[in-house]
């Protein structure tokens, strides 16, 4: 009997072991192991178990033990993860390191261990009478409060009877009390006032929504088709295939969130659990606080703010299953929820889904998989879907399930568009959004401008010989920052003293020029000096839990105006919000990328949607050099139908996804006559092979650099590779990396399905 083992060392491949007797029993798939490797100890999961004829003759070291005999990856996570490995050719430990919290994994981790003070019952009256005798009053009336609060934790007792460990202890001696060690839950959400809330009478669109949502997961729950899904060839002819997930079309402010509540409570009824993934964390603490007041204590949160103790035991809560229902980002897809009912992906068009380091999964496509491998409903909902996500609906591979009124006695909000051409002098705020502005303020309600730019300026100028001050690690322009008066790289996080003097021609003539969120921020101060601003980017929200206080103090009403970057744009709901203003709608549109105007259109009507969300109406003011743009116009008419409908024959067109798939093979080296030729060698070998298999119709390009063409001292180069299989693409990598591995100073890489060409 054999053991086939993933080591931690990103090898990708398994390695044989023999399995004791001793522990032939014990074993199982997803444990995690110690073995012997080379001349040390080394840890790894069982990935396969079972009898190799091959293995004969061959000596096989044997497991050294069992670190812990509860496996932390069920088979069906086991089939999910070497799918993803094969399908983004990545090692299949760095995806089984990917599905598992760091802080699980640490050889030091455990649950933290507290004193527990219990009260010890007393068999009568007259027992109990007498033995008080023996105590002091202050003794039984400590006695008495404990027994009142039945016992607690050691230190919350001390704190909360003004008492101490001793006085305590005192009673424990003379058989009042046990005084015991347990492990206490280091609870992300001890910090929140979570009250408890009702399910809400649903409209007649959420109601078909919860009913379709129903339907699939009772589909899915028979097993087979979701389990197994057919092949096409296995069908009838003119027979589509099953729909494997429902896609909730929903404009900002219909209640998807409602839905979701609903129907996972219909799973929970039924034993089974739930994952709702969010895009980013500004949104878990809004979303946790949700789903808590729902479902209490049977709500567990995952996400990279929390402590290392705190993912700790949340994650081993639901794989005890004391938690039923997860909330967190892409990674929150791999939580060990048994017998898995539902998994709901909000706001599924993010990018921030997909993950840029190895392994470069999307997390709404593995959500898809893993329904299909547990028999799992897959719920992706949006106000602005992906094209892909639009077009796997219209196919029949997704459901589509549709809500195009606001929930309750919202409704959408009137969208201006404002020519800034046409502004005199350039200023930060149009003449219209001022004016709105001073209107929310003067009727008490509140304001959301929305600036995907942080900083103070984009750039540092010399006026005399036009020379810009850049990173010497990246080549990019600095950004000014005036809080703290320097220059920062926002890719490298490099930072430089502020000039005084140009340093090419020593003028004294320095000027910053664009604008960030700092620089808004101190231009409104100016504008209203008497209301309250907040600002929320990645400068204002570094520290621990400040993504949850800023928001919780605008939805106190602590102050009148949000700004913020694109944290700010998609999935908050203010009912005091009847502002939106958008400074600078052109920023997304002149990126390099096939995707630019569905990334405006889909952030334009996402921010859109924080207004008017209650019965007070609700305005959008969008601020734009380029006011005929059809992205921005679309999105200011709120019509996702015809701009999908445009973008897609442009697409396929072009062949762009989702008409094929894309990937991006990147090429990083700090010597750059090493990047560049090497890449181009990889371009003409990746041409070659497109040439002998031309049935495959793959699309390659030529080496260039990347648009982002220095980043952190490293120069980096790419290959753009198209094809209507994914399998083809991971076959000519795959031939080519075998024919021509880099050279140690050269990192190579590929992006299958990637996001960004830049």
């Amino acid at each position: 009997m054999i053991a086939r083992v993933a080591i931690d060392l990103a090898l990708d491949r398994l390695f044989d072991y023999e399995v004791p007797e001793s522990l032939r029993e014990k074993l199982a798939v997803g444990q995690l192991l110690s073995v012997p490797f080379g001349h040390r100890e080394a840890r790894g999961f069982a990935v396969e178990i079972g009898e190799d004829a091959s293995s004969s003759g061959r000596a096989l070291k044997p497991i050294s033990a069992i670190v812990e005999e509860t496996p932390f990856f069920s088979p069906a996570i086991i089939a999910l993860v070497r799918r993803i490995a094969a399908y983004t050719a990545a090692p299949l430990e760095s995806v089984l390191r990917a599905a598992l919290p760091a802080a699980v994994l640490k050889r030091n981790a455990r649950a933290k261990e507290m004193l527990f003070v219990e009260p010890v019952a007393i068999d009568s009256l007259a027992q109990g009478a007498a033995l008080v005798q023996g105590l002091t009053t202050r003794q039984r009336w400590l006695y008495e409060q404990i027994v009142r609060l039945d016992g607690g934790w050691m230190a919350g007792l001390c704190s909360e009877l003004k008492t101490t460990n001793t006085s305590i202890r005192a009673l424990a001696e003379k058989g009042f009390v046990e005084i015991v060690s347990r492990a206490k839950r280091r609870n992300p959400l001890a910090r929140r006032r979570v009250v408890p809330s009702r399910p809400l009478a649903l409209n007649g669109e959420q109601a078909a929504a919860l009913a379709s949502i129903k339907s699939l997961c009772d589909a899915a729950q028979l097993g087979a088709r979701a389990r197994r899904p057919l092949p096409q060839e296995a069908l009838p002819q003119g027979v589509a295939p099953p729909p494997s997930a429902l896609l909730l079309h929903g404009v900002t402010g219909s209640g998807k969130t409602e839905v979701y509540l609903q129907a996972i409570a219909a799973q929970l009824e039924k034993g089974r659990g739930a994952i709702v993934l969010v895009p980013e964390i500004a949104l878990t603490p809004q979303t946790v606080q949700r789903f808590a007041s729902r479902f209490g204590d049977r709500v567990a949160v995952l996400h990279s703010a929390l402590s290392d103790g705190e993912r700790y035991d949340e994650w081993h809560r639901i794989r005890r299953g004391d938690a039923h229902v997860v909330v967190g980002p892409r990674s929150a897809v791999f939580a060990p929820v048994a017998n898995l009912g539902l998994i709901v992906v909000d706001e599924e068009h993010e990018p921030s889904y997909k993950q840029e380091d190895n392994p470069r999964y999307n997390a709404r496509d593995v959500a898809v998989l893993r329904g299909s491998i547990e028999g799992a409903a897959v719920v992706l909902g949006s106000a602005t879907p992906s094209l892909e996500s639009w077009l796997n609906a219209q196919r029949g591979k997704y459901a589509r399930v549709t809500m195009m009124k606001r929930a309750g006695a919202g409704s959408l909000p009137d969208v201006r568009i404002v020519n800034m051409a046409m502004e005199p002098g350039c200023p930060i705020f149009s003449g219209v959004l001022l004016d709105a502005i001073r209107l929310r303020l003067d009727r008490g309600e509140q304001t959301i401008l929305f600036l995907n730019r942080r900083g103070w300026a984009r750039s540092v100028n010399c006026e005399k010989c036009g020379h810009v001050v850049t990173c010497p690690a990246c080549d990019l322009p600095y950004t000014y920052h005036r809080a703290d008066n320097c220059l920062r790289c926002h890719v490298c996080g490099g930072w430089a003293p502020t000039p005084e003097r140009c340093p090419s021609c020593g003028s004294s003539n320095i000027t910053f020029r664009g604008m960030g969120t700092q620089r808004v921020e101190a231009a409104l101060a100016k504008c209203f000096p008497r209301a309250s601003i907040l600002r929320m980017d990645a400068d204002s929200t570094s520290r621990r839990h400040s993504h949850d206080d800023i928001l919780s103090a605008f939805r106190r009403g602590d102050a009148q105006i949000l700004l913020g970057t694109q944290m700010i744009a998609k999935g908050l709901d203010f009912p005091n919000v009847t502002l939106v203003g958008v400074l600078n709608a052109d920023s997304s549109l002149n990126m390099p990328d096939f995707r630019a105007a569905e990334r405006t259109f889909q952030l334009l009507a996402q921010v859109s949607g924080r207004a008017g969300r209650a019965e007070l109406p609700g305005e959008v003011v969008v601020q734009s050099l380029d006011p005929s743009a059809p992205a921005i116009v679309a999105a200011a008419r709120g019509d996702y139908a015809g701009f999908a409908a445009r973008e897609l024959k442009d697409r396929a067109e072009s062949f762009f996804p989702p008409y094929c798939h894309l990937a991006i093979v990147g090429f990083r080296s700090q010597d750059i006559k090493t990047v560049s030729r090497w890449s181009d060698m990889y371009a003409q070998s990746f041409m070659a092979f497109a040439r002998r298999n031309a049935s495959l119709g793959m699309h390659v390009s030529e080496a260039v650099p990347s648009a982002l063409e220095k980043a952190d001292g490293w120069h980096r180069w790419q290959i753009v590779l198209r094809a209507r299989s994914a399998a083809a693409i991971i076959s000519a990598w795959r031939w080519i990396l075998a024919c021509r591995p880099p050279p140690g100073n050269l990192r190579v890489a590929i992006d299958m399905d990637a996001q960004n060409l830049v």
